[in-house]
């Protein structure tokens, strides 16, 4: 029935006691303990678009899951939460909404955003006001005591159970649900991997699939759930029980810049108490980030790796040592995984510059190792105690890497650019171009011949990427 009054039935939790501890003292006990051994934000500036996290009892997949929420920044405020989900019990086509009312947990309610889910009831027969399907359910409930842990009470929620299991209706699906795809709301993506084979046929299952979601390709997934189903592996009852649902989060981001990004793996052969290895569950968390989002860094953040930079090399110039490296009270940007580069210029004239992409470093490891690197840098003469005072230094800070196919991609003064072949390869910062006056075709000349070796036109058979880049001085 697509426009019936709404009753304002509150959603009991069917599974608390079973999946996870009814008791709130218990359950808050348990979600503290899985979040202080989680792993840490890789991308702490960045604030995810989507998660996928399993629906496993808690003391299975309960750490695995954490390690996803951990991600996202605490009490962030989200206008709405969606958590996709694939039904376990029932077949129909199309999604089911829940319009009775709210979702209760042990932590309290959490409101439905039944204005939107009457909306979604007109724009489509794919959707369907169908209750019963989310009474029967794990799959959404049990992610909502990590949501209400982490973001507070204070978002709406839309719970959306995929009874499909046709990809062209996934497509549909999230054809209109693309609308909501956007920073301002989060996304939950409830799934569990490989079922029931042994521990190691787990790993090799689950690494094939893992690898296809982060393709941002849904043919690839269904490629890799139908090469998985054609090993034969004993026991393989499903590679992803919710490929629905992560499906559907494919075609959203698919041909747009996300990037996804693996955070945890275990399966139930890894939990120590209960783990068996003949029969395993996989449990993957992996997060979806905008990688077009602008690059920011706060005049507080840049002033640190100013003082830290200067710090280092007056250090290093007095001493000939190198100093430890000195960490960051911030959760910012400076603790991500960042390329920069350092230069350093006395009285105008440039007398060092050092640098290197993301690899393992965060930005504020990089920037320290790359100043003292800079203060000596073999191309200059390397800077002496009576030049500190004259010194000035110029951080870049560096997007990732973007593959081009054209040099038409290039914009001068927006783009550094990085010409690889094999062993052989080098950059120039964005400013560089800036200084030069060089067209495109000098630009990459000039760093294909004299800073990678390969040659004027070398950079044609070359591979090409772009990045931007964040310059501050002082």
């Amino acid at each position: 029935m697509k426009n019936r009054e709404i009753s304002n039935s509150t959603r009991e939790p069917q599974f608390a006691g079973k999946f996870y501890p009814e008791n709130k003292s218990e359950l808050l006990n348990q979600l503290n303990a899985f979040f202080e051994n989680a792993k840490t934000q890789t991308k702490a500036s960045t604030v995810p678009q989507a998660i996928i996290v399993p629906h496993a009892g808690y003391v299975f997949s309960g750490q695995v899951a954490a390690s996803g929420f951990q991600q996202i920044p605490q009490n962030m405020k989200y206008k709405r939460v969606f958590v996709l989900a694939s039904s376990h019990r029932y077949s129909f086509d199309g999604a089911a909404l829940y319009c009775s009312g709210n979702y209760m947990t042990p932590l309290g309610e959490v409101e439905v955003d039944m204005k939107l889910t009457n909306h979604l009831l007109q724009l489509s027969d794919l959707f369907n006001d169908y209750p019963n399907a989310h009474e029967q359910e794990h799959s959404v409930e049990v992610q909502l005591p990590f949501l209400q842990h982490r973001l507070g009470s204070g978002f709406l929620f839309v719970p959306i159970i995929l009874g499909t299991c046709k990809p062209e209706t996934c497509k549909k699906i999230a054809g209109i649900l693309q609308e909501w795809f956007t920073p301002e709301n989060l996304w939950i993506i409830s799934t569990d991997f490989a079922h029931y084979p042994n521990y190691e046929n787990a790993r090799m299952v689950d690494e094939t699939t893992a690898t296809a979601i982060c393709s941002n390709n849904p043919g690839k997934l269904l490629e890799a759930i139908n090469e998985n189903k054609n090993l034969k592996i004993e026991n393989l009852a499903t590679s992803l029980c919710g490929w629905t649902s992560v499906l559907s989060l494919l075609y959203m981001t698919a041909n747009q810049q996300y990037n996804y990004e693996r955070i945890y793996y275990q399966n139930s052969g890894d939990i120590e108490l209960f783990g068996g290895k003949n029969r395993v569950v996989g449990y993957w968390s992996i997060v979806i980030f905008n990688c077009t989002e602008e690059l920011l860094i706060t005049d507080e953040e840049k002033n640190e790796l100013l003082e830290k930079a200067r710090i280092s090399i007056t250090d290093y110039v007095k001493t000939e040592k190198e100093a430890n490296i000195k960490p960051t009270n911030r959760l910012g940007i400076l603790n991500e995984i960042m390329g920069a580069f350092v230069s350093i210029y006395v009285n105008g004239k440039l007398r060092g510059c050092i640098g290197g992409f993301a690899k393992k470093k965060t930005l504020n490891d990089l920037v320290q190792e790359m100043a003292v690197s800079a203060s000596h840098d073999r191309r200059f003469d390397s800077i002496k105690k009576d030049e500190l005072d004259k010194m000035e230094i110029e951080i870049s800070v560096l997007s990732p890497l973007k593959k081009i196919n054209s040099a038409n991609e290039i914009e001068l003064g927006k783009h550094g650019i990085y010409v690889k072949n094999g062993s052989n390869s080098g950059t120039f910062l964005p400013q560089v171009a800036s200084k030069t006056g060089w067209s495109v075709d000098e630009f990459l000349g000039h760093c294909s011949r004299d800073k990678a070796g390969l040659g004027w036109e070398g950079w044609k058979e070359a591979e090409v990427f772009t990045y931007e880049a964040i310059v501050f001085r002082g």
